[in-house]
């Protein structure tokens, strides 16, 4: 007897013939799976449907990605881009390496250090125009900006001097200080390009050290730089251009200066 026959049983009926009657169990599962068969082949496609734009969605979100905007799109390009360092001053390699070691044998110095140096270099233009003249301020501070390669700084009148018409707190100047690389740089364009450019230059007077080795010379047209433009200045001006270095003297801060290249008067 096999499983099959042994789930089912038979039982005679009025007419002597045996009928055949199928399990209870089998009439329900049949029932379930034709019902669940249905739900699922009704349903399928309506989830199919709906999950199909999430999962575009998802794949479209994770391949896709934001440009940056603003302030971070800028700096991004700006570390794209490699930047140049500035070129190392010409003067600074000849102060280390002759200046230094002549200056220490001719005054007998034992100590390195003790070789003045220059420590900064000033650059003036007084404007006494500017109390009448608006425009006189915005055309010196543009010249001195391209002269330097820095900003100035506008000096103004620290007190009020009736005889002169000058009120506390007017913009009588600008100014502007160099140091490190750019005092280099601006050194040597001042002494092997613009001095030479003077309307007849015979050499600076060695007149203009303070006492102390700091020297000054005063510059009448800013045209002598190569820098500034003729046709784009409104008026020429002069400036002065001081030079602050460590030196304990004149002697010490002349001969730092001519070993640099500034062209001094020569003593007779």
């Amino acid at each position: 007897m096999t499983s099959d026959e042994s789930q089912s049983s038979t039982e005679p009926n009025g007419d002597g013939n045996e009928e055949v009657n199928e399990p209870h169990d089998a009439q329900v599962s049949g029932e379930t799976t034709g019902e669940s068969a249905g739900e699922v082949t009704g349903e399928a496609p309506e989830a199919q449907a709906e999950e199909a734009p999430r999962r575009q969605r998802a794949a479209r979100g994770a391949r896709t990605t934001r440009a940056p905007r603003g302030a971070a799109a800028a700096r991004a390009a700006d570390e794209a881009v490699p930047v140049e360092a500035p070129p190392k001053p010409r003067l600074l390699d000849m102060y280390r390496n002759t200046i230094v070691p002549a200056i220490m044998e001719e005054f007998g110095f034992t100590n390195p250090m003790r070789v003045p140096k220059v420590q900064k270099i000033v650059l003036n233009i007084g404007l006494g125009e500017a109390l009448t003249n608006s425009r006189a301020m915005e055309g010196a501070v543009g010249d001195l900006t391209i002269i330097s390669g820095q900003k100035p700084l506008i000096t103004r009148a620290r007190k009020s001097i009736a005889g002169f018409k000058v009120r506390e707190g007017n913009p009588i100047g600008t100014s502007v200080t160099l140091r490190g690389a750019r005092m280099y740089h601006f050194l040597d364009r001042f002494i092997n390009t613009a001095l030479p450019r003077i309307r007849d230059f015979r050499g600076l007077p060695r007149t203009g050290f303070d006492g102390r080795g700091n020297f000054s010379i005063g510059i009448r047209e800013q045209i002598i730089f190569p820098e500034i433009d003729y046709n784009q200045i409104d008026r020429i001006r002069g400036l002065q251009v001081t030079i602050a270095t460590s030196a304990r003297n004149d002697e010490e801060g002349i001969r730092l200066l001519e070993l640099y290249g500034m062209p001094f008067i020569r003593l007779t």
